[in-house]
């Protein structure tokens, strides 16, 4: 076979030979963004990649934390598209670790490549991720820069809500559809700092806690509590996204002013558990968690969590200011209400 006429080499390659590796790109460009306590600088020759880290982290709070940060480094590569796919749902993320490495691959041109103890990533999409934006942004750009954070500053990664005010948080913990991201919501909406909706990252020395409150993904089924024309509309006109799980959200941005973002990491006063059940007693939504009990319920809703370095204190910090169950009440803002109790 005659390598020569060029048909064995995609042509988007160029000088394949040359660069097998793709190690001299041409020109870059770079973001800066203060993300989850560190700086992280975003790298690449695509300005539409560039324009997805815009929207993921531009007009975000700064958040310091008290300990020395080293740079993060995420070089972003595009590819050309791949074959139409139509409307299927990208391949789910396989995630696989070796040689210092964690990786997170959807296919052969959709994958994250960290190396932690370097602080730096590479994130490679195709073209047609582009028109996939939210897998894009969550499942490799979001993956490898809660990842560099959380081995880099050595946070405790919780999926869960935050909201609290004062400098003052509570965590919100419980299993998918418990109600937190609407808890979260009607927080804001009430006046709360809002910190997260989705991943809670936390300094088990001091039990400060950080986030990323870009957006908050909510239900159809949660407008019905919505009393604000301005919130609801804020709401119903934000674009909508499917969850792999199959369930469809709103995910309004949290940046177009309809309330307030917490502006420094919160110090966290204590979690609740929220539960879907409704509460025995409407007037009594909050419940103290045996002492004895907290360790075995934070350990099975925190499974990742509780493997990692620094659970052990910060399992034990949290134990001595006392979690909570938050049953639900008539409405929401009752729930809210409980949350103020714990923050008083």
């Amino acid at each position: 076979m005659n390598d020569d006429d060029g048909l064995d080499s995609p042509p988007w390659r160029g000088d394949a030979d040359a660069d097998p590796f793709c190690e001299r790109p041409g020109r870059r460009f770079s973001v800066c963004k203060q993300i989850l306590g560190g700086p992280f600088r975003f790298e690449s020759t695509s300005q539409a990649l560039l324009h997805l880290v815009e929207v993921a982290y531009g007009g975000l709070p700064q958040h310091h934390l008290p300990l020395t940060t080293p740079e993060f480094r995420i070089e972003l590569r595009l590819l050309p598209r791949q074959a139409s796919l139509g409307g299927v749902e990208p391949p789910p993320v396989i995630q696989q670790s070796g040689a210092g490495l964690l990786t997170g691959v959807m296919d052969a041109s959709n994958y994250a490549v960290l190396a932690p103890e370097q602080h730096r990533a590479l994130v490679v999409a195709s073209e047609d991720m582009l028109s996939r934006p939210y897998h894009l942004r969550y499942e490799l750009i979001e993956f490898a820069v809660f990842t560099l954070a959380t081995r880099g500053l050595g946070l405790v990664p919780l999926h869960g809500a935050c909201v609290g005010r004062h400098g003052r948080g509570i965590l919100l913990l419980g299993a998918s559809g418990s109600g937190k991201s609407t808890l979260a919501l009607h927080s804001l909406l009430q006046g709360l700092d809002f910190l997260a909706e989705d991943a809670i990252f936390v300094q088990p020395e001091n039990l400060l806690a950080t986030g990323v409150a870009n957006y908050l993904h909510v239900q159809v089924d949660a407008l019905r509590f919505i009393d604000d024309d301005a919130a609801r509309q804020w709401i119903t006109q934000a674009p909508v996204i499917r969850r792999r799980s199959g369930v469809e959200k709103f995910e309004a941005d949290l940046r177009q002013g309809h309330g307030r973002l917490a502006a420094v990491p919160l110090e966290l006063a204590g979690a609740v558990f929220v539960s879907s059940q409704p509460a025995d007693d409407p007037d009594v939504l909050l419940s103290p968690i045996p002492r004895d009990e907290i360790a075995a319920r934070l350990s099975a809703d925190q499974r990742y969590a509780a493997g990692q370095p620094g659970w052990h204190g910060f399992e034990r910090q949290l134990m001595q200011l006392g979690v909570h169950q938050l049953r639900r009440g008539r409405h929401p803002r009752a729930s809210v209400d409980a949350l103020r109790q714990l923050l008083d």
